[in-house]
């Protein structure tokens, strides 16, 4: 047992440690058992959109803390060329990823969400 939890906390660390590729299209979208199998691997996120899109929503104790975060994630979508979408009130930011070229999920995605989790370890704590 404790050989899969390390496993498991591998898998976690290299997903957040990849990066993107691009994705133009023409390669069919993530079937919903490969989706159940990596939102596993991003805690706090969700499926949604019948397994075309995962979401997570952040709180925060005020406006500012939450749009420092979305800035920083916006920097990381920069960085990746992968970008989410958001909405950003007072206290929350709620980050939705959907790889639009291809209409559902892509591994971009789930790697971008572990890189979003990650910066609540090193960067603003939410509420």
């Amino acid at each position: 047992m404790q050989h899969l939890r390390l496993r498991e906390k591998v898998t976690r660390m290299e997903l957040s440690d990849r990066r993107c590729v691009p994705c133009r299209g023409g390669v069919p979208a993530m079937g919903a058992e490969e989706a159940g199998r990596l939102v596993s691997q991003v805690p706090g996120w969700t499926l949604e959109e019948e397994t075309k899109g995962i979401r997570r929503e952040f709180r925060f104790r005020n406006f500012a803390d939450a749009m420092s975060f979305a800035r920083q994630i916006g920097e990381i979508a920069e960085a990746e060329g992968h970008h989410p979408d958001l909405s950003v009130g007072w206290g929350y930011c709620t980050v939705r990823f959907r790889t639009h070229s291809i209409r559902g999920l892509h591994e971009n995605d789930f790697i971008m969400a572990a890189k979003v989790n990650r910066l609540l370890q090193t960067g603003l704590p939410p509420s």
